[in-house]
């Protein structure tokens, strides 16, 4: 098929609040070795897309400027080394930016089949925090069959990810949420427990659902004030996950406590990882999670697709809170 020497992309005018999102044109990348091209349907919004417009969480190095760390599509151009069976393979791919455009380059190793009964829409919002959740709860946070996980933000894609991915290997998931609302539907998408942080004390929570154990690992996207209570929350040999600082980076700890009870706290961010790691990720979650996708059994919660040229309408949604699971773009139809 003949390829266009142009697209259109969701380019950062400067460092701002949403509007500052806007359509450019841009050459069209081409695929260098072990890459394809994909002409992109849809791509998923994240945090730390809101982050990167605002300055905060520049592109790593060799990365496209333009904001999106996941997509879904069709790939239409082969770079050397990729066997052409790719050609025309509808994919999902965690990429390292560039996702916000009609044409994206990506890592063949860094992408899925999109099956046939997958909607693009609902592939595109899977591979962030799939590839996320999988990496900070069960290999850093080593879960296991039968423990309990704490997810703060329990309506955002990484906490109904959290929820749907933990119900599936056996994990109770308890989550907090901003309102009654989104306790209710934490609950349908199916946490254990769901707990409203703004009327009640979580750590007094957690303490009375596990009567008085504790649960095995936390997942914080908070960080800040938060550790401390997270810790609070945490049975012995517990597991303290970090993924993301909206609450501050710095937090007040009593290492004695962390060597009484023999707690681990880990943490990562995943953009920044070398191109094998992600691949080797990706391939554990091709054996692991990916025939749960494949059955049907596993489908990202949607909140909203906007068209691509409307993103800082996205941005704005996100930043709003109201939104339940994953919004995306749609770049193409």
């Amino acid at each position: 098929m003949a390829l266009p020497q142009v697209m259109t992309a969701i380019g950062i005018s400067q460092a701002g609040e949403a509007e500052v999102l806007l359509p450019q044109t841009r050459p069209l990348p081409a695929p260098g070795a072990g890459e394809v091209l994909v002409k992109v349907a849809f791509a998923g919004v994240n945090r730390p897309d809101v982050m990167q417009r605002k300055g905060l969480y520049p592109a790593p190095a060799g990365a496209s400027d333009i904001p999106g760390l996941e997509i879904s599509g069709e790939i239409v151009a082969l770079g050397e080394g990729v066997d052409e069976g790719w050609l025309g393979q509808r994919v999902c791919a965690l990429v390292a930016g560039g996702g916000y455009a009609e044409y994206c380059l990506a890592l063949a190793g860094h992408c899925l089949p999109v099956f046939s009964d997958l909607p693009l829409a609902e592939a595109a919002a899977i591979p962030e925090t799939l590839f996320t959740v999988w990496h900070n709860v069960f290999e850093r946070g080593w879960a296991r069959d039968g423990e309990t996980l704490l997810v703060h933000g329990g309506t955002s894609g990484i906490g109904t990810m959290a929820i749907m991915l933990g119900a599936h290997f056996g994990l109770k998931v308890i989550v907090t949420c901003g309102s009654d609302e989104k306790c209710a539907r934490a609950l349908d998408i199916g946490a254990a427990h769901a707990i409203n942080y703004r009327d009640s004390d979580f750590v007094a929570e957690i303490g009375r659902i596990t009567a008085g154990k504790g649960v095995e690992i936390v997942l914080d996207m908070v960080a800040g004030d938060y550790v401390p209570r997270n810790l609070k929350c945490l049975a012995e040999d517990g597991r303290h996950v970090t993924i993301a600082v909206q609450g501050g980076a710095r937090a007040e700890l009593n290492m004695a406590v962390v060597m009484m009870r023999r707690y681990t706290l880990t943490g990562s961010t995943l953009r920044p990882r070398s191109a094998q790691f992600k691949s080797l990720l990706a391939q554990e979650i091709a054996a692991n999670v990916w025939p749960l996708v494949e059955e049907g059994k596993l489908r990202p919660v949607m909140d909203r697709i906007f068209p691509l040229a409307q993103a800082a309408a996205a941005h704005r949604r996100m930043e709003a809170g109201d939104h339940v699971g994953k919004i995306v773009l749609q770049a193409q139809g």
